[in-house]
């Protein structure tokens, strides 16, 4: 009977390989002191622990129920906070996009519209600041119905420019038809600008240029959405390596529970097939910056499981990298909080010894924490 069995389970592994249903985990992304690349096996419970200066950039109201997309800049001497903002639950038609600034990250004004509010059926979500020749754009998505994904969308991706003399944001141009961003342009070596691109349906490419026009880019496919089975790449994060390599970390929504990475050798017009890491990922948006320091911070919903069971959106972590290949240290970030929540899509920025974390709570509220870079290089040493 136990010979059976082992056979019986040798034939379904094999069958399982070959019909695509079980990628083969061959990335090791994370190694915690020294040995421990389970992270099944981490105690976050355990983990160091990071605090900071708690603020709340845009309090929920009952007329506007709904707060996420996070992403932050400093720029002409004031932080700026931008965010999807909407009335019931996200990315449902006449969604928008606000903004609010702040002189040291924790007072933050009265929230604004980028746009005004558009009519049923169409919607905005917030895409990021960049900061172009000059000019602090601000990008956003806009689509038709409910999500940008599906079918007749008209997807496209938009910049609003930020006008001083007139304290107001008017729009400027269309990017690229059919596409969805997910974080800042970068620039490459050449010169160009790189910027992710989702389309419609889930299929990842990447975009190149932006140096001639707001509009001029040429699109290089990553991966279809469906390409890589069960694998459904989503949210994609650039980290550019000091050798010009680019290394791509994928939110997984086909149930891993771990990111998949890629490379490109030849600033992103060609990627290698992805491999599943063993950096555990609650299905979520991450995010990650190099410090001028040279370290590379990850922040993302990292816990899935062990104990404590604090598994989810239920908390933050902040991981560091020395090379951008393989994250070594985490710590939690510890957020105020009453009750039970969950903290959502993550955005930061780096500027005056600080760490300034931007999160939307519950999907319902947009916070910031403060955090020292002592502290960041304390959990690094």
């Amino acid at each position: 009977m136990r010979q059976f069995c082992y056979a019986t389970l040798f034939v379904l592994l094999s069958v399982s390989a070959l019909i695509g249903e079980e990628p083969v985990e061959s990335a090791v992304v994370l190694k915690l002191n020294v040995t421990i690349t389970d992270p099944l096996a981490i105690e976050f419970g355990e983990l160091p622990k990071i605090t900071g200066e708690h603020a709340v950039v845009c309090p929920g109201t009952e007329e506007l129920k709904f707060q996420l997309h996070n992403y932050l800049i400093h720029h002409d001497g004031k932080y700026w906070c931008m965010f999807s903002h909407g009335p019931v639950v996200e990315d449902v038609p006449t969604q928008f996009v606000s903004y609010a600034t702040s002189d040291d990250g924790l007072k933050w004004t009265a929230a604004k519209p980028v746009m005004t509010a558009p009519e049923a059926p169409y919607a905005y979500i917030a895409r990021g600041f960049w900061l172009r020749d000059g000019e602090l754009l601000a990008l956003v998505a806009h689509f038709r119905d409910k999500g940008a994904f599906g079918v007749n969308k008209e997807l496209k991706l938009e910049a609003y420019v930020w006008d001083k003399t007139a304290d107001a944001w008017k729009f400027k141009d269309v990017l690229y038809e059919d596409a969805i961003n997910n974080f800042e342009p970068q620039s490459l070596k050449d010169g160009s600008w790189l910027i992710t691109r989702r389309d419609a349906r889930f299929n990842v490419y990447m975009l190149r240029g932006g140096v001639k026009a707001l509009d001029d880019w040429e699109s290089f496919p990553v991966m279809q959405r469906l390409q890589y089975k069960p694998m459904v790449p989503d949210e994609p994060l650039c980290l550019m390596l000091p050798d010009g390599r680019i290394h791509a970390l994928f939110r997984d929504n086909g149930g891993s529970q771990k990111l998949f990475r890629s490379f490109s050798s030849d600033g992103g017009k060609s990627w290698t097939k992805p491999e599943l890491t063993n950096f555990p990922n609650a299905t979520s948006k991450i995010y990650s910056i190099r410090l001028k320091s040279g370290a590379w911070v990850l922040i993302s919903n990292a816990c899935v499981g062990g104990p404590p069971m604090i598994a989810g959106r239920r908390s933050l972590y902040v991981s560091l990298s020395e090379d951008g290949l393989t994250f070594t240290k985490m710590a939690q970030l510890v957020i105020p909080m009453t009750k039970a929540t969950t903290f959502q899509y993550p955005h930061a920025i780096e500027h005056n010894e600080h760490l300034l974390i931007a999160f939307s709570q519950k999907k319902m509220q947009t916070e910031v924490l403060k955090v020292p870079l002592a502290s960041v290089e304390a959990l690094r040493k």
